[in-house]
Formats: structure tokens, sequence, C-alpha cells
């Protein structure tokens, strides 16, 4: 697709040849060269939106001039935010402010080096212009020496420290954001940090480097809006996320944690080969697993590097924890901390013998095989055993709140796989290995290419934009033939342990996939099939039908005069009569600002028979739960989509937690016709129902709805339960943390259950009022469109 940049800047109204005309045009040829054509497109997009806006030609022409420059340093996926955070902060403040924040957002996103956090400084402007309008001017001409001395988060402690102690005083407001006052000087030095990592971003590369002869991507994260601690260093996605400063600890500065760090989690990548279980383990037993694991890769890197061992080593010198601390978590982190420094240190003995043993068999079994898969998961474990013995272990948050700032989370390990390199690392692969996926049309595709079938391990794939037929055409394409349905890449979604109180991180994956299609008429002959009901959902429909402007009389205060009950007035005071003083109309618009998810159970449970078991006759003809559950949602379907509501159809099933199934079988954005209708028709149930994931991901789409009532109608035929947990109470607190979690998104949940039983259970996680069961379910195609009229009417 070629694009004009023509079309686009007419909206500026410039002649050709003016000045203005050949620096866009420069500035156009910038873009096209950090871009892709999809981030071009939303760039261009973005002008559009802009000269819309109406705020001024200098807004459009500094956007252009400087949005290359923002997405060169963190990437083209942040344009579509940016252009948003311009369209929301321009009803609270002037067009100068806005072209000031975009004159300078080339150099926050140059001191901040991330799109995640760039998101979170756009977050904190828009805050701002509620909070303190007067304020953002000046900040934004004093933005270069701001992030100079302070993070995303001491920015933010330091804006909204001031947003508050001048809320009512607006001169007060522009000399403190303008750092003219000794108040905005003092908290600004409380808020600076030590080393801040983008002053050291390079020198870090180059050290990794020099060290392993590979490169490593690393990126800050901004943790610190509550407190100046921050989030731990992590690795996710193959990259290396460090905090976005660090603070000197015991006389260590800044720049040696970012090297400790840094080089701690580059080991991690390069000598963990194998994921460690975490199956069948408490918390506490992980946290011991994972202090042996960080032993194991620091004593391959320092066995490589020694002067790493002097590096790591000089944080076990100080103290392991604060004096406000119980004394049994003192005890224990002590233990682990004199455990880890005995392992680094050969000349170390301890006074209690058993961190000796544990050490000397550890590194027994260290130098026979370092790259032992279970060596760390048997030493962990046995420690574990030991240290029960010796002390009462205290709450996981303690054991997981290390007093050492280099070590990261490890969530890398326990989350490592073999197949994460072709899904997420492929930045990591030579470009000789990683598959290319073309575009072409029909006529390129014929004439270029020798196979029409591309494996999984091919270089390159072409992709058709239409359905490719054979040379003897018999009606049939290619895809229809031998081609694969499409599955998404993995969602990751937390998971709640109520036994630790704690979020088990990206512990649940979520794949949407498809299911195959089916014959859209068996959606037609639904409203044959249950005529009476869809004449009563017919009425339902009109009830709730949007009745737009309606004007209503008898108000003692409205938008407009009622005459005749004026004139009433009037004579009654003529009469020396007391008037009625409702003699206003008040003018309503009655709206339905609705997107709604219907979520389907679709497991194994849904294809039992009703009424009938197996070997009776008839059993064959009885309709099974999922027929039913497919009546009811095209009952529903038909009566939302003549209402005229958002609405999107999915369904989910899942085979452990490492593959929660997620079937869209119509989206928001999709009209209902036949597409969706042969989805909706040849739904399959199966499997299982991990009940709380699936929560999450509807919740994301819902997410990305901008509707004022936002609803999840989730269908299901018992309680969340799934193959590789046998707590039943797991997730059920799991399900029930979900629905809280997506009440505070502003996302409400209402479950419509055909277990009998679910009485015991389901109220506590929906709630009271919440929630409907379905005694009878052949009533189901009934009670569905009931149940959505009543909690939307």
């Amino acid at each position: 697709m070629t694009i004009d940049f023509s079309d686009y800047v007419n909206c500026l109204e410039l002649e050709a040849g003016h000045e203005h005309r050949e620096a866009l045009e420069s500035s156009y040829h910038e873009a096209a060269r950090v871009m892709s054509p999809r981030g071009l497109q939303n760039y261009l997009e973005g002008m559009r939106a802009l000269c819309v806006l109406g705020r001024g030609r200098d807004l459009v022409l500094t956007y252009i001039g400087e949005m290359p420059g923002v997405a060169k340093e963190v990437g083209e996926d942040v344009i579509p935010d940016v252009v948003e955070a311009l369209m929301k902060l321009a009803s609270h403040t002037s067009g100068t402010v806005l072209t000031l924040m975009m004159a300078n957002l080339p150099l926050a996103a140059q001191r901040l080096g991330d799109a995640e956090v760039l998101r979170g400084y756009l977050g904190l402007i828009h805050q701002l212009a509620g909070k303190a309008p007067r304020g953002l001017r000046p900040m934004l001409e004093n933005l270069g020496e701001l992030l100079a001395k302070l993070t995303l988060g001491g920015l933010r402690r330091w804006a909204l420290w001031g947003a508050q102690a001048h809320a009512r005083d607006l001169d007060g407001q522009m000399a403190y954001f303008g750092l003219k006052t000794e108040s905005s000087r003092s908290v600004l030095r409380k808020e600076r940090r030590g080393t801040l990592f983008v002053n050291n971003q390079r020198k870090l590369n180059f050290y990794l480097r020099a060290l392993w002869a590979r490169p490593f991507f690393m990126r800050p994260t901004a943790g610190d809006y509550e407190t100046r601690r921050g989030l731990k260093p992590f690795i996710e996605e193959f990259q290396i996320h460090v905090p976005d400063a660090f603070d000197p600890h015991h006389g260590i500065d800044g720049m040696e944690i970012y090297r400790a760090a840094a080089a701690h989690c580059a080991a991690h990548m390069v000598y963990t080969r194998d994921p460690i279980s975490a199956e069948q383990l408490s918390q506490a037993q992980m946290r011991c697993i994972e202090l042996f694991e960080d032993a194991r890769v620091e004593y391959l890197a320092y066995s490589e590097f020694p002067g790493l061992r002097k590096l790591w080593l000089s944080f076990f010198a100080a103290g392991p924890a604060g004096d406000d601390e119980p004394a049994q978590v003192h005890e224990v982190m002590d233990i682990m901390m004199r455990t880890t420094r005995a392992i680094l240190d050969p000349d170390y003995r301890d006074g209690l013998e058993m961190i000796n043993e544990a050490v000397a068999e550890f590194r027994a079994r260290l130098e026979q095989d370092p790259y032992d898969p279970r060596l760390a998961w048997m030493a962990g474990v046995d420690f574990y055993n030991r240290l029960t013995q010796v002390v009462r272990i205290p709450s996981v948050r303690v054991m997981s709140e290390w007093p050492v700032p280099y070590r990261d989370d490890n969530r890398y390990f326990w989350a490592f796989s073999e197949n994460l390199f072709v899904e997420k690392g492929t930045e990591y692969m030579p470009a000789s290995r990683q598959q290319v996926r073309k575009y072409v049309s029909a006529v390129e595709m014929a004439n270029e290419v020798d196979c029409e079938l591309a494996g999984d391990d091919a270089q390159e794939v072409w992709v058709c934009a239409t359905e490719f037929f054979p040379y003897e055409d018999e009606g049939v394409s290619y895809n229809e033939m031998w081609g694969k349905e499409p599955v998404s890449d993995p969602y990751h979604y937390d998971e709640w342990d109520y036994h630790v109180q704690l979020a088990r991180p990206e512990w649940a994956t979520v794949i949407e996939r498809r299911q195959p299609k089916g014959d859209p008429e068996v959606m037609d002959a639904i409203l044959t099939k249950h005529k009476p009901v869809a004449s009563r959902i017919r009425r339902l429909i009109d009830a709730l039908q949007p009745q737009g402007i309606v004007r209503r009389r008898g108000y003692e205060e409205g938008e407009e005069l009622d005459l005749n009950a004026a004139v009433r007035a009037m004579i009654d005071i003529r009469r020396g009569i007391m008037p009625d003083p409702r003699i206003n109309i008040r003018i309503t618009r009655h709206v339905r600002d609705l997107a709604i998810v219907v979520l389907m159970d679709l497991s194994q449970s849904t294809n039992e028979k009703i009424g009938v078991e197996e070997g009776d006759p008839g059993y064959d003809e009885a309709p099974s739960i999922l027929d039913l559950t497919r009546e009811s949602a095209g009952l529903l379907a038909w009566a939302i989509d003549s209402i005229g509501d958002a609405f999107a159809v999915h369904g989910f099933a899942s085979d452990g937690r490492h593959d929660v199934q997620y079937y869209r079988f119509k989206d928001f954005e999709q009209p209902y016709d036949d597409e969706a209708k042969s989805r909706m028709a040849g739904m399959q149930g199966g499997l299982s129902t991990r009940m709380g994931a699936a929560l999450r991901h509807a919740g994301r789409h819902l997410g990305q709805q901008s509707a004022t009532k936002r609803l999840v109608l989730l269908v299901t035929d018992g309680e969340p339960a799934d193959i590789d947990e046998r707590d039943p109470q797991y997730l059920r607190h799991d399900t029930k943390k979900a629905v809280e979690d997506l009440a505070r998104q502003g996302i409400y949940t209402y479950c419509l259950t055909l277990d009998p039983d679910a009485d015991r259970y389901v109220a506590r996680i929906f709630g009271e009022n919440n929630y409907s069961v379905v005694d009878n379910v052949e009533r189901l195609p009934e009670r569905l469109p009931a149940v959505f009229a009543a909690i939307t009417g």
C-alpha cells in the first residue's frame, strides 16, 4: 500500500513551495526511515487527528517534526498513546501548552528511555492538568533540569506535592513548578536519586558485551511512585529490566549496584538452560530454591570472570535487615544471607553448623555438574527442611524482600521454557534464522511461489490478502484444504494464591484460538424454533431502545419554560392564589452507552445431554447443554444487535494453567452477520474451566471499549476447575479476585449458572445480586435475554 503524504498535509492548507511544507516533507522522510508502514500510518493518522482538533497549526507542525525522534528513542508503538494524550489534554489546557509538551517529548523519551515509562509520564501530565493546570507550562519549561535529576517516580512525587500544597493558590502553582520557590527546590533535592540508569545505560551495555561478547537489551522500570525503593530487577521477554535509579547501599554507590544487577541478570540468561518446576512447592520452598539457583549462576559467572565474585560478595558484608523488623525476620534473613556469603566466599566458615553442611554439600554437587537441572531444586528443598528445624518460618512476604538490591525477582527461570525462544526471543536469534512474514497479492503468489504450503520452520512465509485457489479451480481454496487456524501470541496473567494471599506472577497463559465454522442457517433457525420467546424478546427490545431527547414537564428548575404552566401561574397570581412553581421543562437525553462480552463456559461438561442417560432411547436426539448455550447466545446476540449496543460473544476452556483456550466468535467491531453466525454455529465443548484467567482476558478486551457501562455476562454450568489444581477452593478464590480486579477497572461481572448446587459458592465469588441460578436448564434460551434486560435496562 502506497501512502501519499500530500493527502494528509493538505489539512494544513500550505501552498506548494512554502517553507513549512519543505520542512514537513523532510520530517516525513525521516519518519519513513525509522518507522514501519504501520507506524507510518499511525503517524499520519495522528497528524490528521490533530488537524481536526483545531488547536492551531503550531501543534501539528511540532508533532510532525518531533514525533520521529520520539519513535526513534522508545519505539513507534507509543505514537497512538501520544496522540490520545494530546486529544485528552485539549479539553484541559491551551494549544500553546500542548505544543510545548510535544516539543519536549523527545527530551522526555530520551531521559526516560522506555515506552512504558513514557506512557506513565503522559499519564502524569494528564493528572496534573486536572490538579494544577497553571503549573503545566512552567514545569514543561524546566523539564530538562527536572528529568536530569529525577526519575519518573520522583517527578510524580515532586509534582503531586506541589499540586496539593498549592491547590488553590494559582500564583503559587506557577512559582513552585517554575522552580522559583525554596519549597520547590527543597522537595527536588529530597526526591533526587543517587544514580540514574539513563546516564549509564551505554556503559552497562558495553560492560556486559565485554564480558559475554553478546548483546543484552536493558530497559528501565519506574516503580518508585509511592516510595523510593522501586521495583526489583527482573527479566522478561529476554530483556533485562532494572530500576531507573539506585541509591547508595551501605557505602556501595549506584553504579556498582547497576553493574552487579546487570551481571547477575545476564548470568541467568547465559547459564540457565532448563526450567525449574514449581509444582507442589510452597512459596517458602521456592524462596530457598531461588537462593541456590542464584548462587549456581553466579558460581558459573565468577568461574569465568573471577572479578565478579568480589563485586557480589561486597553486598553481603552489611546486616540483612533493619532494626524495626521482628526478631524472627532477623534470624531467617540472617541465615539466608550468611548461606549466600558462605557459597560466594570459600574462606568463610559460619558459626551455625547447619549452614556449613548445606554449603559443603551444594559445593560438591556444583563442582560435579553445575548444569544439573535439579541441582538448585534439591539443594533448596533440603535447605528448607533444615531451616524449619532451626527457626520458625516467617511470612512469605518477609522471605521475598531480600535486603540486597542487585538480586532480581527470579521470574525468569520459573517461567523459562524452550519454546520461549520461538515465541518471544526472536530478537536474539541470528537474522538468517528468523522467520519473515511477507504480505503479497494473488498475482505475486501465483507467479513467484513454488510451494503453496509453508511449514512452521519456513524461513519466509508469504501471506495472500485474499483466498488463494489452485489452478484447477474446484471452488476450494488452499486454506480450506490444508490451512490451519491461526493461534494468537500468549497472554500471561497473574493468579491469586489464597494460601499465601499473594498473586503468582504470570501464572496462567491464555491463547486465543478459533473453532471450526458451522452453518450460519443454524443460528437463523433458532429464531424459528423459539418463536414465542422471540416475540417476548421483541417487546423487551422495544422497551430498551434508547428514546433520545425526552422533555418532561412539571419541574421547578429546568432547561426551558413551560408556557402553558407559566400562563396558569400568572393567572393564579392575578387572582391572589398561590401559583404552582413547577413551570419548567427538564430535557433529558436517554442513551445506552453499553459494551458487553457474553462469555460462555465451553468445558467438556457442556456436551452432556439433558434429561437422558447414555443408552436411553432418543439419547442422540436429546439436546445438550452446549446446544442450549448456543441457542441462548444466538437469541441474546439477535436482541443486542437489534438494540444497537456494542457486544462480543466469546468462549473459553482450559487444559491446565499453561493453555487456557479463548475463542472469539464475534468481536465488538464485527457485525452480527453470516461470518459471526457461522463461528457461533460451530462452537464445541471440551477440556476444563479455569474461569479467573478467562475473565481477566475478557476484561482486557472490554477495557479497550470507551463505553460508560461495561459488562461481562458469564454463562457457566459449574464451578471453576482444572486438571492441574486439586484444591477446589484455589480457583474459586482466584475467580473472586478476578471479579474484584475487574470491578476496580469499572467492569461489572454477572454470572448465569446452570449448576443447581451453585448457591454454596457463587455468591462468594460474584457477590450478592450479581448472579442467577437456572434450575431448569431447558429454560436457558428464555432466561438469558431476560437477565440481560434486567441488568442493563
